[in-house]
């Protein structure tokens, strides 16, 4: 039988990983740069699905704020008050 509270674990371990290297490895995300809006990370991550009838792309976006709070929670990246950009820390 198929476990799919693992499964979905592991894709959001996966997911989590692949926005903090995104983000480590993009110049305005160094923890003097300006940072990059949660927007503009789940599109560059390939996170988008387009828009979606009841499901528009801006809609969609919401579940990685909750990674970037993760992320947040961890250490690993701050969002500047000011400007709501995200940069690693």
């Amino acid at each position: 039988m198929k476990d799919y509270k693992s499964e979905g674990n592991s894709l959001r371990a996966q997911i989590k990983e692949l926005i903090i290297e995104f983000m480590k490895s993009n110049y305005a995300c160094q923890p003097n740069a300006e940072g990059l809006t949660q927007s503009d990370i789940f599109r560059a991550c390939g996170l988008d699905w387009g828009d979606q009838e009841k499901a528009e792309s801006t809609k969609q976006q919401y579940w990685v704020i909750a990674v970037l709070r993760v992320l947040e929670n961890e250490g690993k990246v701050q969002r500047d008050v000011m400007s709501k950009r995200w940069r690693v820390t």
